[in-house]
């Protein structure tokens, strides 16, 4: 496994390899001594293709999160919003897949959100602090300041995702995290 730094401070890149045989292959996902973080709170998330869900954070209870696909391929995000960062309001933006054996460490201050790829996508998330559903935000993947350029239309979105704050709501309510 390798930690692969960015132009982003504290996000980094875990590739890791696959050890293959007759039976299929074996793929690790996490070691302590490449990433020493405590994950305390894990789920995964099933989406079909051109799924999209984000960009979600907690402003409360910030969590780090690694981001793993074990099955499919997504097109991962994550906005920094931390105030004395260098890349304040900047995306990060990366595809991980299981081919391409690629996982996301992202730390708390981000937003994060994905889009689903593959026909069926499995996302595992490890967390360093438990889900806070009072916490919970989202900034718009649309709004027109992300400069994103996505179609609306092209997309399965949650209601709740629906009503996620524009750029400018959440930066006039909360400044950043």
């Amino acid at each position: 496994m390798e930690k692969i730094k960015t132009k982003f401070k504290d996000l980094f890149i875990l590739k890791s390899k696959k050890f293959f045989d007759n039976r299929g292959y074996l793929r690790e996902i996490f070691k302590k001594k490449i990433l020493n973080k405590k994950f305390i709170f894990e789920y995964y998330s099933l989406s079909k293709k051109n799924t999209l869900r984000g960009l979600h954070f907690q402003k409360n209870n910030q969590q780090d999160k690694l981001i793993i696909v074990l099955k499919g391929e997504i097109i991962d995000y994550c906005l920094d919003l931390r105030n004395n960062s260098k890349t304040f309001l900047k995306i990060y933006k990366k595809t991980l897949s299981t081919e391409n054996g690629m996982s996301l460490y992202v730390p708390a201050g981000f937003a994060h959100g994905f889009i689903a790829k593959g026909k069926e996508n499995i996302v595992l998330y490890k967390n360093t602090s438990m889900r806070s559903e009072k916490d919970e935000m989202g900034i718009d993947f649309f709004d027109n300041k992300l400069n994103l350029k996505l179609n609306k239309k092209k997309f399965i979105i949650s209601s709740k995702d629906k009503k996620n704050l524009s750029l400018n709501s959440f930066l006039k309510k909360y400044k950043y995290l």
